[in-house]
């Protein structure tokens, strides 16, 4: 492949691949181009010198060009390898994130932290004060006036469940009488035609 042909932009959609410069200007001068008359060679290089180092360049962005070729080909296959075994991008993130967060649970800091949670679980759970409001909340949920609350609740509940059912299925029926009405069938006959009659 010609290395002029090439397209070495590395964000090009083309990278790596040939490229048809037949419509370029090539044979046009670019400032600031080695070898061009405009700027002479460096000071301390001759023209020999500087062709090696052209000749090195074009072989350089050669095998950069295949590397970038192989690169791709093998990101293609291993996409497919993973396309047969069923790892879609999904679950490769599923893993990703199921085994970080196994790194997490295991590293120290948060071994460390769950320890002191837990000890402060534990000596919040075994103060007085929360003995205490433990003791309060088991009092009032066995209160008479609790439960009252909690049945009227209950039945309020039940009774507007009820109505709404009630309402959703009057609407239903409704919305199925106006369907099936002369009125509905002749505008849905009229849409039906000005599709048809669409190119």
């Amino acid at each position: 492949m010609d290395p002029a042909s090439q397209d070495i932009n590395l964000n090009s959609p083309n990278k790596g691949l040939g490229v048809d410069h037949s419509d370029s200007l090539s044979d046009v001068p670019v400032e600031g181009a080695v070898g061009n008359s405009v700027n002479p060679l460096p000071p301390g290089l001759t023209e020999e010198e500087a062709e090696e180092l052209r000749t090195e360049l074009t072989k350089v962005e050669e095998e950069i060009n295949t590397l970038r070729q192989v690169l791709s080909a093998k990101e293609r296959h291993a996409t497919e390898l993973k396309r047969k075994l069923g790892l879609s991008p999904l679950n490769e993130l599923k893993q990703n994130i199921t085994k970080s967060w196994q790194d997490v649970q295991t590293s120290n800091a948060y071994v460390r932290t769950s320890q002191k949670l837990g000890e402060w679980n534990e000596r919040v759970t075994g103060s007085d004060l929360y003995v205490s409001a433990s003791a309060t909340l088991d009092d009032i949920t066995r209160s008479e006036a609790y439960k009252k609350t909690q049945e009227t609740l209950s039945q309020a509940g039940q009774k507007t469940s009820a109505a709404l059912t009630t309402v959703g299925t009057a609407i239903s029926r409704r919305l199925g009488d106006m369907r099936n009405s002369a009125t509905f069938k002749s505008f849905e006959d009229r849409v039906g035609n000005l599709k048809v009659s669409q190119p």
